[in-house]
């Protein structure tokens, strides 16, 4: 059986699309600039480690998306995975620009408050456990417990294992994407197992490192507090937010013209596996709130207690509320997922909310509350949101027009998924 569809579709990054992009880039700046002019360096700081982090995770959530396809040897996918592999092109952009934040937050310092409420120079980033003499027995900035964990987090280690994470995803990322353009053009089944072997080897990898990345990058914000549930999590909401961008560009593209051999089943299949994950994202949400609620020790209750602070509650109960009510009410029954409306609404809610559970991770432990909650979320958090936004369509849909073809032609398995049916 054959199809209608041209399989030499290109997509054209120009118009109003890229116009925009570079408005928000530009609103963006002006949010960074404005936030330092204005003595919210600390703050700057904390919204582009929240704003790195998601773009970074986004584009990494495009090579897992690909690997698992591969790997499971799924059909129904093979025709939207340029899309996901855009994203994969992407992250070498992202992960350089979250090194940067990271080591300019490590690097430069001021005068502020520490864990203690005394007064001292501090780093941007990761003041609880850089701080210079927090291993130092004597020195007024002495904590034992951050002692106790210097041999891990340090900063040349902590460099070193960001640096291995990223550098990993990305060329086992690029190479998924390499082995598949090179399908296009020789055909065979030869680049398709280089994709299955490559595939293998990053979820192995990625298996293994994404709670560390967590562990790393979010969780040591608040060093003293630990959770071994805390990479899953944020394993979960790099899924669900991931899964959310790209189904939302892919219904954005099909508005547009392009890859109209993506059916309503296909957008079906995305709507299922949004669904799913966000109950597993609050599966792990509530087991991790409420075993240390219920224990009740001073050591682990600390990172929620704080989060509890009027400034941070009611942030806190709209997380959950978004995350796991939206799409509960949303996307449960077959014709929700299939409504492309609603599923586009559901993307929008989930991409938002999920820019919220990251908030709620970073924010209390790296700038301590404001002075009203509804001073939390403000301009300065809208603009650096808005410029990274832009900054995320320039570098995939830049990377979307470099592609010969929006479909993997030559995928043993395309047939199948132009005439998935559910």
């Amino acid at each position: 059986m054959k199809t209608s569809h041209s399989f030499d579709e290109q997509f054209h990054f120009q118009g109003k699309a890229k116009t925009w992009s570079l408005v928000l880039i530009v609103i963006g700046l002006i949010g960074i600039l404005g936030g330092f002019a204005l003595g919210y360096g600390e703050r700057t700081f904390a919204n582009l480690l929240l704003m790195g982090y998601y773009f970074t995770c986004v584009c990494i959530c495009g090579v897992f998306f690909c690997a698992v396809q591969y790997v499971a040897q799924a059909g129904w996918s093979a025709s939207i995975l340029r899309i996901p592999q855009a994203f994969g092109k992407a992250l070498p952009v992202a992960a350089v620009i979250l090194l940067a934040i990271i080591f300019l937050g490590l690097s430069i310092h001021h005068t502020g408050i520490n864990e203690y409420g005394k007064q001292t120079v501090l780093p941007y980033l990761y003041k609880g456990w850089s701080l210079s003499g927090v291993t130092t027995k004597g020195d007024p900035n002495y904590d034992h417990l951050i002692a106790a964990k210097s041999r891990f987090l340090n900063v040349p280690f902590f460099a070193i294992r960001l640096v291995l994470y990223l550098v990993s995803y990305a060329i086992l990322g690029r190479l998924i994407v390499k082995y598949s353009e090179n399908e296009d053009s020789l055909g065979g089944m030869f680049n398709y197992k280089k994709s299955f072997n490559v595939s293998v080897i990053f979820l192995v990898v990625f298996g293994f490192t994404i709670p560390l990345f967590a562990f790393d990058t979010i969780m040591s914000l608040e060093a003293q507090w630990f959770s071994t549930m805390f990479g899953w999590y944020n394993f979960a909401a790099l899924w669900v937010g991931g899964l959310s961008v790209i189904t939302y560009t892919i219904i954005k593209l099909r508005e547009n013209g392009y890859v109209q051999w993506i059916t309503e089943d296909h957008l079906h299949n995305l709507g299922q596996l949004i669904f799913g994950f966000s109950v597993f994202w609050t599966y792990l949400w509530f087991a991790q709130f409420l075993l240390t609620w219920y224990a009740n020790i001073p050591e682990e209750a600390a990172y929620f207690y704080r989060r509890w602070e009027p400034q941070f509650i009611w942030w806190f109960w709209l997380n959950i509320v978004i995350n796991f009510g939206g799409p509960l009410l949303v996307l449960m029954s077959r014709d929700s997922k299939r409504a492309v409306k609603v599923l586009k609404a559901a993307c929008v809610m989930l991409i938002l909310g999920h820019w919220l559970d990251y908030w709620q991770m970073i924010m209390p432990g790296a700038t301590g509350p404001q002075a009203h909650w509804y001073n939390e979320i403000g301009p300065l958090e809208i603009a650096i949101f808005l410029g990274f936004a832009g900054l995320f369509m320039f570098t995939v849909l830049t990377a979307l027009s470099k592609f010969k073809s929006l479909i993997p032609k030559k995928h043993p398995l395309l047939e199948e998924s132009l005439h998935h049916h559910i």
